[in-house]
């Protein structure tokens, strides 16, 4: 490991056993700091933008070798859990009980104590942390959004800790939709929204942010730019908000960077179409020009990362080679993998690797490209440090 000492618009430098993270205040052009304790290898930086499922409630050489090849040899940085196994329609794929589940945990560590661990844990319809498992019952943001601030920090509170002590550092909440369409099969209807008023769902979704993060847990803002005004269901195929959303749906994600909640969550992208934001007709999660938007626009200089590249509105439109390079060329800095869709594939994770090489290769994206979105991601190490020595010390 070779160590540098230059040392840039220094705060500090968190210490790991065999790593040491990127500071997080010297900003190159487009705001991300750079690495100058540590020089990682382009397989690292490109494992590092991968967010990986599988299947198994714990770590089998036999059973699941494929995550553990991805962990150990492709140096994946996060892995998302799930509990329903879409493609054999089973529950249990990751999430058994809290003992079972706090061991598993601990095994990933082992792998890379920096590893972001992350779950669907909004309350309501959407917790795979379910009391069928043993755990306490979430309300949904909808049950939410219309009672006091103290009941809001009060269940943000118990799902933070909760996570915390089960090694989880990352939640894939809270939604930042604003409730345009109540009859919006994957929003309104299932009660994903905190309110149909932009100001009361910017102001929950913060509250939710800084009060997850006092255990270390980090948060994701989703679905950018909107999915709220939406009829369809981007997991079954492509949906249009184009004559639907409203500006005002942009409102939870402004302000962000300043005020430094840009490094306590990330940002996930839809599979929505808006030809108001791109008039090319790309799904928001494969456009360059709605990634600028976020970025440049609204100023947002943390980690932007994809809804899952499984749902029907990718795979009906594209191959996997084709989403993984599309994500890329984007701005995506962490791409959703679940292997949670129609089939589960054992090779997945090589296959986003070569494609990645291979667009270097080519010249279609540099390799200093990986290396920002590897930082970014790496920033939010500081963030989850807690989370992850708790759950790797049990």
């Amino acid at each position: 490991m070779k160590y540098f000492s230059i040392m840039i618009c220094m705060l500090g430098i968190l210490a790991c056993s065999n790593r040491q993270a990127p500071n997080a205040d010297n900003a190159d052009s487009v705001g991300i700091e750079e690495a100058t304790e540590t020089v990682y290898s382009l397989e690292e930086n490109i494992g590092t933008m991968l967010l990986v499922g599988f299947r198994g409630t714990e770590l089998d050489s036999t059973k699941n070798p494929e995550i553990i090849t991805a962990l150990r040899d492709h140096h994946v940085g996060s892995v998302i859990l799930f509990d329903y196994d879409v493609p054999t329609g089973t529950r249990g794929r990751n999430i058994q009980s809290a003992e079972q589940l706090r061991k598993l945990c601990s095994q990933l560590l082992s792998y890379n104590r920096h590893l972001l661990i992350g779950i669907d844990q909004e309350g309501g319809y959407v917790s795979r942390l379910s009391t069928r498992y043993g755990f306490p019952r979430i309300p949904s943001a909808q049950k939410l959004g219309i009672q006091p601030e103290d009941t809001l920090r009060h269940y943000a509170s118990l799902t933070g800790e909760m996570l915390s002590s089960l090694g989880i550092n990352l939640d894939f909440a809270p939604v930042a939709d604003v409730n345009i369409n109540p009859r919006c099969p994957v929003i309104g209807g299932i009660e994903r929204s905190f309110s149909d008023n932009p100001d009361r769902v910017k102001d929950y979704c913060r509250l939710w942010i800084e009060t997850v993060s006092k255990y270390h847990v980090v948060s994701c803002l989703k679905h950018f730019p909107g999915h709220g005004s939406a009829t369809g269901d981007t997991h079954m195929g492509l949906v249009d908000v184009t004559d639907t959303w409203q500006r005002s749906e942009l409102l939870p994600y402004t302000g962000l960077h300043q005020n430094t909640l840009d490094r306590k969550t990330m940002v996930m992208t839809a599979h929505v179409i808006n030809r108001q934001l791109d008039p090319s007709g790309l799904p928001a999660s494969l456009s360059p020009r709605i990634t600028s938007y976020l970025r440049d626009t609204l100023g947002f200089q943390g980690v932007i990362v994809t809804d899952d590249l499984a749902m029907g509105a990718i795979v009906q439109q594209y191959s996997f080679e084709q989403a993984v390079r599309m994500a890329v060329l984007a701005g995506a800095d962490l791409l959703c993998l679940s292997n949670n869709g129609g089939t589960y594939d054992r090779q997945m994770v090589p296959r986003a690797v070569k494609v990645i090489k291979q667009m270097i290769e080519e010249g279609s994206v540099d390799e200093k490209r990986i290396q920002h979105s590897a930082e970014r991601v790496r920033r939010l190490w500081v963030q989850s440090d807690r989370a992850d020595r708790t759950a790797s010390e049990r």
